[in-house]
């Protein structure tokens, strides 16, 4: 069975599209902005059905954070591991086969696709976007030419669709954060003190200066390798 990873994204929808799975599986965390899930129905559209997970166990991020007292550090980040990881797992428990999974990394993340491999070799992986020489830009160009709007968290100007406040946010994403959504920047600040670790490798968040990092927003461009996908 084909399994796409779809992470509400323009990049993994144009991945899901292009392999042509046997199901779209989506894995959700409390914490996305609430207009992923329109996202995610638009998406529905020209996919088709999208199974929709969520732990179980912790009811988002900052659930995860005050009982596992950790944030993020060079084993990862807690959240990504409880509410994306083992719910992955748990369902790969409950399907015991050979699957081939569908990875929605463009040709800019070919390093990310060969540490997938190499850290999930009891399956097989396809990265169309790589194989089709597509970038982040090409796919959010194509989601605009089918008529898809791509969740609101680029539109703000943010490079990815991650959870408000993702803790593996840089500089530049956590003083955008600070001006968007001040509540959110406010209480991982003080959640980093009262475990005593930050997010940011070398500052607390209440010790971020303002105008510090940089945050790309993503801008729409078809490459000719684009062009190819839409013809």
């Amino acid at each position: 069975m084909k399994v796409a990873w779809f992470s509400c994204g323009c990049s993994s929808l144009v991945a899901a599209k292009l392999a042509k799975p046997d199901k779209i599986i989506y894995i959700h965390v409390a914490d996305q902005h609430p207009d992923t899930l329109r996202f995610l129905k638009d998406a529905e559209g020209i996919l088709g059905p999208i199974e929709v997970l969520q732990s179980g166990e912790f009811s988002g991020v900052d659930d995860v954070i005050q009982k596992r007292r950790y944030i993020n550090g060079p084993s990862g980040a807690a959240c990504t591991l409880q509410l994306k990881k083992r719910v992955r797992q748990k369902w790969e428990n409950e399907h015991l086969q050979r699957f081939t999974y569908v990875w929605g990394f463009d040709l800019n993340e070919k390093a990310r696709a060969e540490r997938t491999i190499a850290s999930m070799p009891e399956y097989d992986h396809e990265f169309p976007l790589i194989d089709a020489g597509l970038t982040k830009a090409d796919c959010h160009a194509l989601c605009e030419d089918w008529g898809i709007k791509r969740p609101a968290m680029y539109d703000l100007g943010y490079p990815n669709n991650n959870c408000v406040g993702c803790v593996k946010g840089g500089m530049g994403y956590w003083n955008k954060i600070r001006e968007d959504f001040p509540e959110v920047f406010e209480r991982r600040a003080r959640q980093e003190r009262e475990i005593g670790h930050s997010c940011i490798k070398g500052v607390f968040l209440d010790e971020l200066e303002a105008g510090r990092g940089k945050n790309n927003p993503v801008v729409p461009e078809c490459s000719l390798a684009c062009v190819w996908v839409r013809e």
